[in-house]
């Protein structure tokens, strides 16, 4: 079993940056690991994934050019920078993580998810 743990949230204004951890613990070999939102009232999305050693990464269209994903496997965290922060991306943020996944950006393919971390940009 995997426990993973976001951390970073938080408010900031339009234009800010943030930074989102996630610590793995457990059995920690993940294949995949991504980040997903939910705003209020709407789905959860798909934000961003990357491949075990970082050499596939995936951005949903909303916010490629400025966030960043990245792994660290020796510590066991996945890392979201998050410039250019619009009042749209507010929401809760969820780290997930899987293996044998064939679609990146598909909330049912992932196994293990965080609690999520409130990220807030205001106007």
């Amino acid at each position: 079993q995997v426990q993973l743990v976001e951390s970073g949230g938080g408010l900031v204004q339009a234009g800010g940056s943030l930074r989102l951890s996630c610590a793995a613990s457990g059995r920690t070999f993940t294949s995949i690991m991504a980040w997903f939102r939910q705003a209020p009232g709407q789905e959860r999305e798909f934000v961003a994934a990357s491949s075990w050693r970082g050499g596939t990464t995936l951005y949903a269209d909303s916010v490629k050019g400025r966030f960043t994903i990245s792994r660290d496997n020796a510590e066991n965290t996945v890392a979201l920078q998050m410039n250019g922060l619009k009042p749209e991306d507010t929401a809760v943020y969820y780290c997930a993580g899987g293996r044998g996944i064939r679609d990146y950006s598909t909330e049912s393919e992932y196994d293990y998810w965080g609690q999520g971390t409130q990220v807030t940009v205001s106007s």
